[in-house]
């Protein structure tokens, strides 16, 4: 009896088991037309392949086993249809709000966001940014910015990378990248402040592109803990700032120049200012690409100064002729920034090949039909840099380093999408270019570089590239 028990309840779980794997697997012929492509294994989808082959291979790949228009797969637990060319990007660019709404993975808002509703929660800060940070980070306004921007990365180089000569540049532009956003962002400085923001970061977003599973000793359980400490801290700074304003009779001064105080004053078509929740949405959607892309960008772009001497030499031409029409103890200014157009051609180049963004999400509000293949509603759409930056339809030779691709009008549209593009174009983008070339700026004018690892990995951690050992390179003063 025991035997004839233990046989039917191992007959019964496999069973249930293969049924399930059957229905999980079995093709949708409701949808016959979906695009051509791979789900990979049930939950799992095609992440683990992803992260082992790189998104520029994965990418590579299925464009050229299925299709160079769009393929489909299984990312974050979703159905997922990957647009690729430059009409891919236009289609998905265009059609926000008509086809498409703004959509990001569960993985990635829940550590980050309020824990209210994190979706509904981002749906409202990309209508915020839109308005408010978007305003807020025109050139105009800037335009202020740039003087901090070249003090702080003097003080920068002076003291965390000059007196060392040999560095890894990576994690220390992380560092810099993140102290002054919380300079400009919050008016938060000193390193004390800015590490105990920091900290918590760091851990959540090395967890936060992993598989959430929220099980203790997990990476995304730490990521989980680690966003409630940082929310903590922020709306802590949020409150002090808020409480600060108001004693000064709700006059900005000097407190509201900063983008937090910029955000505490702002009000919408009826008069209301934005509750905490809402700035720190704001502020946390700011805060995560500009110093976690950007750092990844400062990296590869010293990488690409230190390995060809005649792109630094002009580099260091255009920058010197800037330096020398400055006073012993002037700052850069806008004027400054609009000479730099070799400079920001190199720095385009480099996202051109080694793009520190790997792309964005939507998802379909209704069915739709693209390159003939039924989107059905529901699913999400995914745009890419690698589909257009390094093929050869667009870009001659495109793994040759050549930044006059850029000049007069440059690539052609929707091919160079490191920021993005239509309406949903990354709002930081000026930020960004202002950030990378006061930087630029500041190094080439102070230190030749060595690279001293040539033929180093370059691996994609925490959704962007970087090298392995961190970019040794060796900083010789002039």
């Amino acid at each position: 009896m025991d035997a004839f028990l233990l046989y039917s309840l191992v007959f019964t779980v496999l069973y249930v088991s293969l049924s399930i794997i059957y229905f999980i697997t079995k093709p949708n012929t409701s949808k016959p037309n979906l695009p051509p492509g791979s789900t990979g294994w049930p939950v799992v989808g095609e992440n683990i392949d992803m992260m082992v082959s790189g998104p520029e291979k994965y990418i590579s790949d299925r464009m050229n086993k299925y299709s160079s228009e769009v393929f489909k797969t299984s990312i974050a637990g979703e159905k997922v249809a990957v647009f690729c060319g430059a009409a891919g990007n236009k289609f998905l660019f265009t059609n926000e709000n008509t086809l498409l709404t703004t959509w990001w993975p569960q993985s990635v808002t829940k550590p980050l966001m309020l824990p209210t509703n994190a979706q509904n929660g981002l749906k409202k800060i990309t209508i915020i940014n839109r308005t408010h940070v978007q305003e807020i980070l025109k050139p105009e306004n800037l335009k202020h910015y740039i003087s901090t921007m070249d003090s702080m990365a003097k003080e920068h180089l002076a003291e965390e990378w000059a007196p060392f000569g040999e560095v890894k540049v990576y994690p220390l532009s992380k560092y810099y990248t993140f102290a002054l956003a919380c300079k400009l962002f919050l008016n938060i400085e000193g390193r004390d402040e800015v590490k105990r923001l920091l900290d918590p970061l760091l851990i959540v977003t090395s967890g936060m592109f992993t598989l959430p599973l929220n099980l203790p000793g997990t990476a995304y359980n730490r990521a989980m803990k680690a966003g409630s400490m940082l929310r903590c801290r922020l709306v802590e700074v949020i409150k002090k700032r808020k409480a600060m304003m108001s004693s000064s009779s709700g006059k900005v001064g000097e407190q509201g120049q900063d983008v937090l105080g910029r955000l505490l004053s702002a009000t919408d078509e009826e008069g209301q200012h934005m509750n905490e929740a809402q700035i720190y949405n704001n502020i946390i959607g700011l805060i995560i690409p500009s110093y976690h892309s950007t750092s990844s960008a400062i990296t590869f772009i010293l990488k690409y100064l230190a390995e060809l001497p005649h792109i630094y030499d002009q580099v260091y031409t255009e920058q010197m002729e800037i330096a020398k029409s400055k006073g012993p103890n002037e700052r850069l200014c806008w004027e400054d920034i609009q000479k730099m157009k070799y400079s920001w051609n190199v720095a385009c180049e480099v996202l051109r090949l080694i793009p520190p963004g790997q792309g964005g999400f939507r998802e379909t509000v209704k069915d739709f039909i693209y390159a003939g293949f039924i989107i059905p509603k529901g699913w999400k759409t995914f745009w890419n840099p690698y589909s257009t930056h390094k093929n050869p339809k667009y870009f001659t030779e495109p793994e040759k380093f050549d930044p006059s691709r850029f000049e007069g009008n440059g690539p052609a549209p929707f091919t160079f999408v490191p920021f993005g593009g239509g309406p949903r174009m990354c709002p930081g983008k000026e930020y960004t270019r202002l950030e990378l070339l006061v930087f630029m700026h500041n190094v080439v004018t102070n230190f030749k570089l060595e690279i001293l690892m040539p033929d180093e990995k370059i691996v994609y951690s925490n959704g962007v590239p970087i090298p392995v050992n961190g970019l040794p390179i060796r900083f010789i003063p002039h």
